[in-house]
């Protein structure tokens, strides 16, 4: 039996940023890997998200079924949940398409179906929620990490938190109410 931390990360609708600036933290990846395991992440292959993750780092705003589906999935099997950089935290630029009905956002970016345009693809394609959403309003969060992206130092900050069994309460954050 290992003592170390179970971490999953998981990027919804974001550009990756975040996952860039988790990587930043460089060589101190591997001095923590004595005591965290990496369960989940597009940085590793596993395609079913596991049951017991201690910390799950979530990038990215909820703007399709899937992403709302795989949010509460996320959340059913982890302690703590993280949402990481400010399309997490706030829905920044995703949420911009919220002014715009899908119909309008999806003519806008693929034009008509006809006019020497493809249109809006149509097979495997997750449909998208009426507005994008902040992590938040889809699901519990316990802490909040923003930045676009989050620095390095930031994801170090949580992550020895957990690693330390410490109260998160006590890292800067944003908060709702």
């Amino acid at each position: 039996m290992t003592n170390k931390k179970r971490i999953a990360t998981c990027w919804l609708d974001g550009c990756s940023g975040c996952h860039m600036s988790f990587l930043d933290m460089d060589e101190l990846l591997l001095e923590l890997g004595d005591r965290l395991e990496l369960v989940y992440s597009p940085l590793v292959d596993r395609k079913e998200f596991p049951d017991g993750v201690d910390l799950a780092l979530l990038e990215g705003a909820v703007s399709t079924r899937d992403d709302a589906a795989k949010a509460r999935l996320v959340r059913s099997r982890s302690r703590l949940v993280a949402a990481v950089g400010d399309c997490a935290v706030t829905g920044n630029v995703p949420g911009m398409r919220n002014r715009l009905d899908n119909g309008e956002l999806l003519e806008l970016v693929y034009g008509r179906p006809g006019d020497d345009q493809p249109g809006p693809p149509t097979v495997d394609v997750p449909p998208l929620l009426p507005q994008c959403l902040p992590l938040h309003r889809e699901i519990e969060v316990d802490v909040f990490l923003p930045g676009c992206p989050p620095p390095a130092s930031g994801f170090v900050r949580l992550l020895e938190a957990v690693l330390e069994g410490r109260d998160l309460t006590e890292l800067p954050t944003l908060k709702f109410g």
